[in-house]
């Protein structure tokens, strides 16, 4: 089955009235945890973006508090699913300034791990992209923030 084009669904979408557009969102979010994870994202915390960075912050803080850090294999392994998770947090949000938010701080967070990731060309690197894609996205800021999360990147390019 080839599935339809963004535009011919809002077409569609357009001619159901609200309950059938309810039991569609309820049968979706039923379907994949992504589409239920994404929708209590739009219904619960999208009207309170600082929430959402708090919390997003406190699971991150978490998951690295958690990773085995017996050899380098487990600590990619796990920065890895930290960052999988990471990505699909931001993608629920779209807002670039939470984007640079929550790459910063998972920066401090690897960087913070013991044993160091200087050690690892991998994790280093991994490290490395977060913070030029969170350059990349304070590029596109408002002039004001870009002050102040430039200021940020300073201090983690100086570590």
């Amino acid at each position: 089955m080839k599935a339809a084009t963004i535009a011919q669904l809002k077409k569609e979408l357009q001619y159901k009235d609200q309950e059938e557009l309810v039991q569609l969102c309820l049968r979706l979010a039923k379907f994949k945890l992504e589409n239920k994870e994404l929708l209590s994202y739009l219904l619960f915390l999208a009207d309170d973006e600082e929430d959402y960075v708090a919390e997003v912050k406190g699971d991150i803080s978490h998951e690295f508090s958690e990773i085995n850090t017996s050899s380098y294999f487990y600590i990619k392994k796990s920065v890895r699913k930290i960052l999988r998770g990471l990505k699909k947090n931001i993608r629920y949000s779209g807002n670039k300034e939470t984007e640079v938010r929550l790459l910063l701080h998972f920066c401090d967070e690897l960087i913070a791990i013991k044993p160091s990731i200087r050690r690892n060309k991998m994790l280093m690197n991994i490290y490395d992209r977060q913070l030029a894609m969170a350059k990349k996205k304070i590029d596109a800021l408002h002039e004001d923030l870009q002050y102040d999360y430039l200021q940020l990147l300073e201090v983690h390019q100086s570590n």
